[in-house]
């Protein structure tokens, strides 16, 4: 349960941060679009269309040119032209080489990102923290194996680690219902969506040592508290004292690593997806990749999705901020609450 101090120091912070509702107001809208996905998209983000593709943004034009040959005067002759293609409504955000609405996929990709965030963190968290407060409860040669294997997992780049796994154990993807599709509400929607499944093992394994490490620190200092030796005093077991006592006071580092983690494992998520290892083609970094070839000429395919990843990213690290600043007593904030 928070603490009514834990809360008027969220409260105080927030009140005294313009980036702190900054990052809470995108964060909010991110996830309202992600989840209304299907409602939001204006266009099923598969369909093509070839003679829409391409299309600019509004308020952008580009020119394409084209050769064909004629007959004028009973000679050959070759013939440039140059055809302008102007912005249209329907595609606000222009379309792709296959004629996709970029508005729509930017908005199914909100779901990817955010799925594979939230599910990679949460594993992360689980793995790390467990690992973390048995090693820095139980210290010794407990200690001494279990973060000595932190050490190894630290010693390989994280995108280089997840290629290895995720090239190890294949694409494995699992297809979603869509509710509000299923319910009848968006009918013309696609069905389901894919969540990358291997993916979000990947960047869960790859990512728990940071966890395992806070919990540790936080063990360390936790177990020689009073409250603690009491507990034990009575006969408490090791699991009942680490369930009851250590993991809550442990929380509030580990609640701030999360959300600063999930914008890390989004941009490895786009990463992934980028190199192709990520399983589905609804995804910010598979439309980056898509887009790369045309940059010259339709720049905004890549854009469009890179807008939307610094966007995302640069929302979630305002709110983790905000709730590093509020939570520890140590540092004062934007709004200079610090641990009041």
């Amino acid at each position: 349960m928070i603490s009514p101090r834990t809360i008027r120091n969220l409260k105080a912070e927030f009140r005294g941060s313009a980036l702190a509702k900054l990052g809470l107001c995108i964060v909010v809208l991110v996830v309202a679009v992600a989840v209304l996905a299907p409602v939001l998209a204006p266009h099923d983000p598969t369909a093509q269309n070839l003679d829409r593709s391409q299309l600019p943004p509004v308020g952008f034009s580009t020119t394409t040119n084209s050769t064909s040959t004629e007959m004028v005067n009973g000679s050959l002759q070759v013939v440039n032209e140059t055809t302008e293609i102007n912005a249209t409504l329907t595609y606000p955000l222009g379309t792709d080489s296959l004629g996709r609405d970029m508005l729509s996929r930017v908005i199914y990709g909100a779901r990817t990102s955010l799925l594979v965030g939230l599910l990679g963190t949460g594993l992360a968290a689980v793995i790390g923290v467990t690992v973390g407060l048995v090693a820095g409860y139980y210290r010794g040669r407990v200690d001494d194996a279990l973060m000595r294997s932190a050490d190894v997992m630290l010693a390989f780049p994280s995108l280089v680690l997840a290629i290895a796994l995720v090239g190890l154990w294949g694409r494995a993807a699992w297809s979603v219902p869509d509710p509000l599709v299923v319910l009848g509400i968006t009918p013309e929607m696609p069905a389901s969506f894919v969540l990358p499944g291997t993916v979000i093992v990947v960047v869960g394994l790859v990512n728990w040592v940071w966890f395992a490490r806070v919990a540790r620190g936080e063990a360390l200092s936790v177990r020689e508290e009073s409250y603690i030796k009491a507990a034990r005093s009575v006969g408490a077991s090791d699991s009942f004292v680490i369930r009851k006592h250590v993991l809550p006071n442990s929380a509030t580092p580990v609640l701030v690593l999360a959300t600063i983690q999930i914008a890390a494992i989004i941009l490895l998520e786009s990463a992934l997806s980028f190199l192709g290892f990520s399983g589905t083609t609804l995804s910010w970094g598979f439309d980056i990749a898509q887009g790369r070839d045309y940059l010259a000429s339709s720049w905004w395919i890549s854009t469009v999705p890179g807008v939307a990843i610094v966007i995302t990213v640069i929302g979630i690290n305002l709110v983790g901020d905000w709730l590093r600043d509020a939570l520890d007593p140590g540092i004062g904030g934007e709004g200079g609450s610090g641990g009041a």
